[in-house]
Formats: structure tokens, sequence, C-alpha cells
């Protein structure tokens, strides 16, 4: 009894064996056996692919290709094609559906006998006028009977093994609407049909029953190209030991090659080392005086269905790398997006922002001349943003030198704007801030609050005379009363720090008492950026 498409092989009688080998006697002197390049890529029917089909963008036009009889076998892309299917009614009866062969195999003729019971078709299928499958190609070795439901996905119904021109086959299917086609495969477990189509299912007019004629839309995957010209789409490796080999054994061979070429020593190597396991039991049980021609078919089938389990791992790990690239790459492609996005409102705001200030510095005698320059300044704002933010900040700082100065000595430094508070605004060794000097910090408060963004760094310093804690706890403590007088009169508390530095950073000489009372002083540093001083600048010690 012929052998269905499933896991595991099954026992074989002794004339059927016979009757293969006989054929396969005939055929084999006509060929070496060869492997091609299997194609890597899942359909875009998300089914798998079949071992035949080239790679997608291994031929950007369509290309045609004869068999040896000149006859035009292929084509490189996709094919969808029409096939008349049938509705056969649960419990409807027995009716026949014809074969016809195709203009790959015109003499081929067969006929079906198809009855519907509960949950399944059952088919008995004899077909005559086949040839052996190597006549198209030396990777195709057998022949396959599909079932094709309407919306086009395929059931592999078994393996038609050849006696002589003929070949009988007793399946069911689990499809009740559904046409039938026959193609060249590779090997038998073969997932998805070839494009090599050597008959079809016909309606005969001696069909009967209650029959429903749809056109079933189904896709087959195209070969690659086997001329040796073309050596990246084949790999030929002629095995010329091996004539004698059963058809399933050669079948082994074969599906072992195309799902290594398929990277199922990458992706299943547990599965393929089953697969390898598998084909030396046969090739070694073929080699043996005394073998069992059961056991060999057993390991042969076995290592055919492994292979291509492994295969189709293999070309789903694969689609899935490739999807999570392209996901990848979208991801990347979009952040670059949003970042440039980002980069550009934020020259448009800092463009803005510098007009701006540009404007409001100018007179109002010549406001109709600086809105002309605003509108110009902003067409070249990306070349002048240095430059104008530069001179804003130089402007400011200028300012507010010019307002502290009028209220106590202020000088400019690379650390930002100094203000210098003398000894005379506390009393003798004491920390504690005179009238005088209240009414000043009062001003410079005022001042400062107009500049919400700038940093004032309060700085403490005493003279050499006394000891070191002293000195150090004097500084710090009159550098903490200034602070607190600033935050009191309304400058942010976050914007201002103290520290006292003790008797060091000396500015004049201690020897003397004029010296001495310079020495003796509270710094206030202001920098911000909006005066063109950064805080890592204030904050840096100067001697």
């Amino acid at each position: 009894m012929p052998r269905l498409f499933c896991a595991n092989a099954e026992a074989v009688s002794n004339q059927e064996i016979e009757n293969i080998m006989n054929t396969w006697k005939k055929t084999t002197s006509a060929f070496s056996f060869a492997v091609v390049s299997a194609g890597l890529c899942l359909s875009a029917t998300a089914q798998v692919p079949n071992p035949t089909a080239v790679a997608p963008g291994a031929q950007s036009a369509e290309v045609m290709a004869s068999g040896p009889n000149g006859t035009y076998i292929y084509h490189v892309k996709v094919v969808e094609r029409q096939l008349d299917a049938v509705n056969f009614l649960n419990r409807s009866g027995a009716t026949k559906i014809g074969f016809m062969g195709t203009e790959l195999m015109p003499n081929a003729r067969g006929e079906a006998k198809v009855e519907s019971v509960t949950g399944k078709s059952k088919i008995s299928m004899r077909i005559s006028g086949l040839t052996p499958a190597n006549g198209f190609g030396p990777e195709y070795l057998t022949y396959v009977l599909w079932a094709i439901s309407p919306d086009g996905h395929p059931q592999n119904l078994g393996e038609l093994e050849l006696a002589g021109d003929k070949a009988n086959l007793d399946v069911s299917s689990s499809f009740q609407s559904f046409g039938m086609i026959i193609t060249a495969e590779p090997y038998y477990a073969v997932s998805q049909p070839s494009d090599v189509v050597v008959a079809k299912g016909v309606i005969l007019d001696k069909t009967q029953g209650v029959l429903e004629q749809v056109n079933a839309h189904y896709q087959l995957l195209p070969r690659g190209i086997y001329a040796p010209t073309d050596g990246s789409h084949s790999v030929f490796n002629p095995i010329t030991d091996r004539e004698h080999y059963p058809l399933a054994l050669y079948e082994a061979h074969n599906a072992e090659r195309i799902a290594m070429m398929a990277g199922a020593d990458r992706y299943a190597g547990d599965i393929m080392q089953e697969v390898k396991t598998d084909i030396n039991n046969a090739d070694a049980m073929q080699a043996n005086p005394h073998r069992d021609v059961h056991m060999i078919f057993t390991d042969a089938r076995q290592a055919i269905q492994r292979a291509e389990d492994a295969r189709i791992v293999s070309l789903r790990k694969e689609a899935q790398l490739r999807e999570q690239q392209n996901q990848n790459e979208k991801v990347a492609a979009q952040q670059e997006a949003q970042e440039a996005n980002a980069n550009a409102a934020n020259a448009q705001a800092q463009a803005d922002a510098a007009a701006a200030a540009k404007a409001k510095a100018d007179a109002d005698r010549e406001r109709a001349e600086a809105e002309a320059a605003n509108a110009r300044a902003q067409a070249a704002a990306a070349q002048q943003q240095a430059q104008a933010s530069q001179q804003s900040a130089e402007e400011a700082r200028e300012k507010l030198k010019s307002q502290l100065n009028a209220v106590l000595q202020t000088t400019e430094s690379a650390r930002g704007l100094i203000v210098n508070m003398n000894d005379v605004l506390f009393d003798t060794g004491k920390f504690t801030l005179k009238s005088d000097a209240q009414v000043r910090l009062a001003k410079i408060s005022t001042i400062l609050e107009l500049y919400p963004n700038l940093k004032v760094q309060v700085e403490g310093y005493t003279d050499s005379t006394g000891t070191p804690a002293f000195n150090q706890t004097l500084s710090e403590n009159r550098a903490d009363t200034v602070k607190n007088f600033l935050v009191q009169n309304g400058v942010p508390q976050p914007n201002v720090s103290a520290q006292g530095f003790g008797a060091t950073n000396f500015v004049a000489d201690n020897a003397t008492v004029q010296g001495r009372q310079q020495n003796r002083r509270v710094n206030l540093v202001v920098s911000g950026a909006s005066i063109g001083v950064s805080g890592d600048a204030a904050s840096s010690q100067q001697q």
C-alpha cells in the first residue's frame, strides 16, 4: 500500500519495494544525483516555500528556461494558477474526477474516485503516462499528489511511486472542497508544491453527485536557475557511486542537503544530527550484503521528514531574524526622524530667542529698521546663532555690571562678575551685617531679582591674623550671613550658595594694615548663561 505524508515512515510490502527498485534502476543510468540551492525566504502567503523555490530578488525580471525537449518548464517568479475545485458534499456518494497531463507531461491520464464521509474525503486515484521526475532536473526525484482548497491552501496527500509509467494512491483529505494537482518534487515530505505541475484534476462529463464548481487560486513556488552558468543559484554535486540506491535513500540525501542549504545546521542542529544518524544507518544497511530493505526505507523516510522539519524551522528562524532586523531599522529610522525634528525645533526656538533679544535692544527710533533686521536674522539664524547669543550675553553682562557697580565695587573675571564687600561692613571679628551693609545688599538683591536665572556664590575670606580654625569659621559665618540676607530679600534660594575659604586667596600683602583690610572681604560671584558665564566656571576657585 502506498505510504502517506506522515511524521514516521511505515513498513511496505516486498513486492512494492521490488517495483520501486526496478523502476529506479531503469532511470538512474540517465542522470547523476544532484542537489540545488533551496529558496530561503518565506512566501508572501506566509506558507513554507518549496525546497526548489528561488530566493526573492534572485531575478528582477521574468526569465524562462527550457527542458531537454525544448518545452518551457518554469518561470522565475511566483506563479498563480487557477484550478477547478469541487465541493464533495458530505455523504453524497462517490464521484469520479479525471486527471489530465499539463504541457509538461501531455501523455499523463488518470482518474480518481472521491467519496465524502464524516470528517474527511476518501480518494482513490490511478494515473499512467508518467515519466521519471528527474527529467525536469536532477533535483526532482518523485511525484506528490496535492489537494488545493478554494482559498489556495495546499495539502500534501502522499507520494506517487512509479511502477513503470503508472502510479496508484489511496488516501484521504480533511478538505471537503478541493481540486487536485500532481507536481515533481525533490522528496516526498515537502510542505508547498513546486511549479512543475505535470497533471491536474478535471471535471468529467460522468462526474456524479451534487457538485459546486469553484475556481481555486493557488500559488506555486518556482525553482531556481539550474544552468551551470548561473552558479549562484545551483550546486551540482553528482553522486556517481549510488546509482542502485533505493529512491527513498536518494530522497533522504536530497532532503538533507537542501535543509543544510537552508541553514539547518545553524538553526536546527539537533534535528540535523538525527537526520545524519538516520541516513548513516540507511547507507550502512544498504552496503550490508544482508541488508534489511524495510529498515532502509524506514530510516530513509524518517530522515526525509526530519530534514523537512529542520528546513522549515530554519526558514522560520531566518524570517524572524529578518523581521527583527527590519523592525530595528524601522525603529532607528523613526528615532532619527524624531531627533531631526527635535533638533530643528530647538534650532528654531534658539533662533527666535536670539531675534527677540536683538529686537528689544534696538532703540525706538530704529524700530522699523530693527524689525527688518529681525526678519533677516531669523532667515540666517542657523549661521548667526552663536554670534547673536554671545553678543546678547555680553550686553546683559555689561548692563548688570554697571548696575551692581553703582552699589558695590564690581569687577569682571573668567568666573563671572565679582561684587566685593570689604571688612568695614562687619564688626571686627563678627559676622553680623552693619546697617550700611544691609542697605547695600538690599539693593543688590533687588538687582538680582531681575535676573532669576543667575547663580550667586558667596565666598568669605580673612587675613592671616588669628588661628586657621577661627579664620575658617569666621569666613563661613560671614558668607552664610550674606547668603541668608539675599534669600530673605527675594533672591531664589536654589540660586545662592555660600562657602568660606578662611585665610586663603589673598589679594594684598598681609604685612600691612591696608593689605589685611583688603584680604578681609566677602565676594559675590555672579554667573549664568544669560551673561555668558557657566556655573562650572563660577564654582572653580581662582587664585
